[in-house]
């Protein structure tokens, strides 16, 4: 349920353009500025990594906000694994690299990697860009994540392509799944609930909220095959479409 007011109270508004935004700007830039001149020497990206969560963490505090992880322990059940979220908000990236404990790379449009100091981090941190428009390249930068994760870097995906309007869940892409079944990996759902109202697509302003990011239990697919894409893709987005209404249950 959304609980952003309409129109956002003027106080939020002055709060963001004085204070808020401004400081997660300069925040952002210096942790960009020294990931980028830590990249120099940090070849396995852990470092990298180390100040993507870092700056996730305090982005989140930064908006007078908190993350609440629900199901934590998931992350931990396998050591590679496909983890893919909902979209609802640009906040969404400072949330999962302040929840997620390690190391990972993200599959993002590459429309980001034009952003000053968004870019040179995904840039010299080994992200992966994926062009949604030009099919080929598609297929190229898939082939470059399933070669990712076959060597054991877990990987991260907004399915859905893109941010909700409307804070309702989109259509999913097949992508996460295709990933998952061709590497043989586990799919593990993440829901975020809270970040929509934090800050919804078109809006520069910041309603502080609780943020929730609940981790379920992971979609195994040993044994599948791409045939069965839109089958997990399917069970994938319903099972992200409950947890958001719902914590994921414990084993």
């Amino acid at each position: 349920m959304n609980t952003r007011p309409n129109p956002l109270p003027r106080f939020y508004v002055w709060l963001t353009n004085g204070l808020l935004g401004p400081l997660m700007f300069l925040f952002t830039a210096l942790c960009a500025s020294i990931a980028f001149l830590v990249s120099v020497v940090d070849k396995k990206g852990r470092a990298q990594h180390a100040i993507a969560h870092f700056w996730g963490r305090n982005t989140v505090r930064l908006s007078l906000s908190r993350i609440k992880i629900e199901g934590e322990e998931n992350f931990h059940k396998f050591p590679v694994a496909v983890y893919a979220s909902n979209h609802t908000s640009y906040m969404d990236t400072p949330v999962i690299f302040g929840s997620i404990p390690f190391q990972f790379r993200i599959l993002a449009k590459k429309d980001l990697w034009q952003w000053p100091m968004i870019g040179w981090y995904l840039g010299r941190s080994g992200q992966m860009p994926i062009d949604l428009v030009n099919p080929h390249a598609t297929l190229s930068s898939l082939g470059g994540a399933v070669k990712a994760l076959r060597a054991g870097m877990p990987l991260f995906i907004f399915p859905e392509g893109g941010r909700t309007s409307d804070g309702h869940l989109r259509p999913f892409l097949h992508g996460a799944a295709y990933l998952a079944i061709r590497a043989q990996v586990p799919i593990v759902p993440i829901a975020l609930s809270g970040v929509y109202d934090l800050l919804p697509i078109h809006t520069r302003h910041f309603y502080p909220c609780q943020l929730t990011v609940r981790v379920g239990e992971p979609i195994e697919t040993t044994g599948m095959n791409v045939r069965q894409n839109v089958e997990l893709t399917d069970r994938l987005r319903n099972t992200i479409d409950d947890m958001r209404i719902k914590p994921a249950p414990v084993a």
